[in-house]
């Protein structure tokens, strides 16, 4: 993957963060913390429509993105097509907090690793209910950042995911 590239937001860019998913840069502020003035990025998360402040100076290491780029999505498809992987049989709590951890991160491949492996499991046996939530938010997360990436409507991209496992 090579050096990530630390991207400047403007207002208007969409970007992704971590665990709330995609939204939108609307404003850049400047605040008063202590005695130090400090750069925030006002972001609207487009599906929660609540609204976070980030500070710029801290913006990396929290995990804001920007959104794949159309190349990039032929890797998550790939990810979610893989069907040469083991799921090794654990206590679904004990799955839980990993598959948590790997959403957590904000990486769309781990979040698509993650949707990949639930929709496996539910192959076997009956996902629980945190895991059906968390196959939801999985797949949301995914559908609204490809959607973006190939300018293309969330609905043919979900149907082309649900497609791949039918």
């Amino acid at each position: 993957m090579g050096k990530k590239v630390v991207k400047n937001f403007s207002v208007g860019d969409m970007a992704v963060y971590p665990a709330h998913g995609v939204g939108q840069i609307e404003a850049i502020e400047q605040r008063m913390v202590g005695e130090r003035e400090q750069a925030f990025y006002v972001m609207r998360i487009i599906d929660s429509n609540m609204t976070i402040m980030i500070p710029t100076s801290s913006s990396r290491n929290v995990g804001l993105r920007g959104i794949i780029t159309a190349r990039e999505v032929k890797k998550v498809y790939d990810i979610l097509g893989d069907r040469e992987i083991a799921i090794e049989s654990q206590p679904w709590n004990q799955r839980y907090r990993e598959y948590m951890e790997k959403i957590k991160t904000g990486s769309v491949y781990e979040i698509a690793a993650v949707l990949r492996d639930l929709f496996l499991l539910r192959v076997d046996k009956d996902l629980s209910f945190g895991e059906r939530k968390m196959m939801d938010t999985a797949k949301s997360l995914l559908v609204k950042e490809i959607a973006l990436a190939k300018d293309v409507a969330e609905e043919k991209v979900e149907q082309h995911i649900e497609r791949m496992f039918a």
